[in-house]
């Protein structure tokens, strides 16, 4: 069976309906520093403990990742708009004063974790599959950091900031 595929254009219009998380990817290592906005992150297994992130060709710290060979997924809280358009490059910053923004910290890897992150997982990035446009990255999570009395979470929803409630 060969059946059609959707353009792009309606893909896009579906998917502005799927609520995703926004968190901030952050990676420092041998190939550099950085950080950018992703809502495409979600888990795989709890058993290793691992992440998906999906990273597009285009973004310049997916070489940087990739030779890192390790990331932070840190989930914003709400509130946190303006960082999160930092990291998605709207203010025209360059990746590594990117982290001149927020409270940072690190757990195992080296990598910077947001102080004030709903949650922060630091991560080996153990295979990656290309696909289209995007890098698709599996990372298994070495450490976590949570609040113990999280904050609602900052979402993306139909082109724009959202919060629960």
């Amino acid at each position: 069976m060969n059946l059609a595929t959707v353009n792009k254009e309606d893909f896009k219009e579906g998917m502005r309906l799927l609520a995703g998380a926004v968190n901030i990817v952050t990676t420092k290592g041998i190939a550099g520093a950085g950080g950018f906005t992703a809502t495409a992150v979600c888990s795989v297994t709890d058993t290793p403990p691992t992440l998906l992130v999906c990273v597009n060709k285009n973004n310049e710290l997916e070489d940087v990742l990739l030779k890192n060979k390790t990331l932070a997924v840190n989930i914003l809280p709400s509130g946190f708009e303006e960082l999160a358009n930092r990291f998605a490059g709207f203010d025209g910053v360059s990746m590594e004063k990117r982290l001149e923004k927020g409270v940072w910290e690190t757990l195992e890897t080296g990598c910077p974790v947001l102080s004030n992150a709903l949650a922060a997982f630091d991560c080996e990035i153990i295979n990656t599959v290309e696909q289209g446009t995007h890098t698709i990255v599996f990372a298994r999570i070495i450490a976590v950091k949570s609040q113990a009395m999280p904050k609602t979470p900052l979402l993306y929803y139909d082109r724009g900031y959202r919060t629960i409630g």
